[in-house]
């Protein structure tokens, strides 16, 4: 859509091909459909929440950044909203006005849209040649390949403009799950299905590879866990199982769980011995019930090796630092990420290599231009990722048209 707006601000005839029966269908359910538009750092910290082809970016975001992305919605009436890290919102916390926004450029700049129709090839003669599911053909002088990436197949994204981009001569960097939910080895993990823990710090571990996150929310589920903290760190932990497993490992990552992070072990220890020795009489399980959310209080116990209806004052010291260990360090063991299809963003893509920086266009065939998701750049999450699809839309279809000139 910013790419066709682009373009046709510029003046040039331009036509957009949208499989689905309505534009938007992924923006729509974007920060949880309230849509992280942008996300309002500087140029430097942002580019550091990309992966290690985040250079790549410069470029469009010397020309098109968050601020420019701001006055665009602004200009039309849209009010929006900084919250935490920066993250960029409508005021309305409602995806559609934003997509409402980019459906009035699009009219104002007279871009013709074709609905419900697949493209099921491309080629390169003397022009773009362009045949859609029905035998419709087109022939374009530029084309811009805007196809996303391969996460939430259900909105549209199902990978063609991969097979598109190779079957033209570019290098598809593997494609794998980024912002993903990760499944775990242990099954009483199941019993904590829907259970939200707050305020706690996740560190994940496979040899000499060690991440850690911030303070933060993590959620178990039927498969095991996600949530922020764990999106956050998943694209490394995906890395990593690929790495090992290409090597024949099972590939199998240490997750650890600091429940109570804003505690030393000193100070967590202290407060273990004022909570049993001042609640002595009651029994090790509900003496938890001050300390840990209650949907997690079974699963402790039994894991602590502590019998629960052991009298708090009848503790002993070597239960107590099982205790505080547990607290410290819950394990868990990571075996895969769920699937691509699961995932809020797709990793790898076309290679940058192949794509010029300063104009999207591809270094292989000249009028051949990429933008958004099908390239190979990815962030975390906080508005970088839609930013990044809003630049580099907003370059290619500046670049595309002014070559037209």
């Amino acid at each position: 859509m910013m790419a066709a707006i682009r373009a046709g601000g510029l003046g040039k005839d331009v036509l957009l091909i949208e499989k689905n029966n309505k534009l938007g269908q992924k923006l729509l359910i974007s920060g949880k459909g309230r849509c992280n538009l942008t996300n309002s750092g500087e140029l430097d910290n942002f580019l550091d929440n990309f992966s290690k082809t985040k250079e790549f970016l410069r470029s469009a975001f010397a020309k098109f950044f968050n601020t420019d992305l701001i006055r665009f919605f602004e200009s039309k009436g849209l009010k929006l909203k900084t919250e935490r890290g920066g993250r960029v919102f409508p005021q309305t916390d409602d995806a559609n006005s934003v997509l409402k926004v980019l459906k009035s450029y699009l009219e104002e700049n007279n871009v013709k849209i074709i609905y419900n129709k697949k493209v099921v090839n491309i080629w390169k003669g003397a022009q773009f040649g362009v045949k859609l599911s029905d035998g419709t053909l087109f022939f374009a002088k530029k084309l811009i390949l805007s196809t996303g990436g391969k996460s939430y197949p259900l909105t549209g994204s199902t990978g063609e403009g991969f097979k598109f981009a190779r079957d033209l001569g570019h290098t598809i960097v593997d494609l794998r799950p980024g912002l993903v939910p990760l499944e775990v080895l242990e099954r009483w993990a199941k019993d904590l299905q829907g259970l939200s823990l707050k305020n706690v710090r996740i560190k994940f571990l496979q040899g000499k590879n060690k991440i850690e996150s911030e303070i933060g929310e993590m959620l178990f589920t039927h498969f095991g866990v996600s949530g922020p903290l764990i999106l956050e760190l998943s694209g490394q932990v995906v890395d990593w199982i690929n790495d090992q497993v290409a090597k024949g490992s099972s590939g199998q990552v240490k997750m650890s769980i600091d429940l109570k992070p804003g505690l030393t072990n000193e100070q967590l220890d202290n407060r273990l011995q004022r909570d049993f020795k001042n609640q002595g009489a009651k029994i090790y399980k509900n003496v938890l019930a001050d300390l840990l959310p209650k949907k997690l209080i079974d699963c402790f116990v039994k894991l602590s090796g502590v019998s629960e209806n052991k009298k708090a004052n009848q503790i002993t010291n070597i239960e107590r630092k099982k205790i505080l260990e547990l607290m410290k360090d819950f394990k868990l063991t990571i075996t895969k990420s769920r699937p691509i299809e699961e995932a809020i963003i797709t990793r790898g893509g076309v290679s940058t290599r192949e794509i010029d920086p300063r104009t999207m266009q591809s270094r292989i065939i000249p009028g051949f231009y990429f933008c958004g998701e099908i390239i190979d750049v990815d962030a975390s999450t906080g508005g970088y990722n839609l930013q990044a699809a809003f630049s580099t839309g907003y370059l290619a279809g500046e670049t595309a048209a002014r070559s037209l000139n």
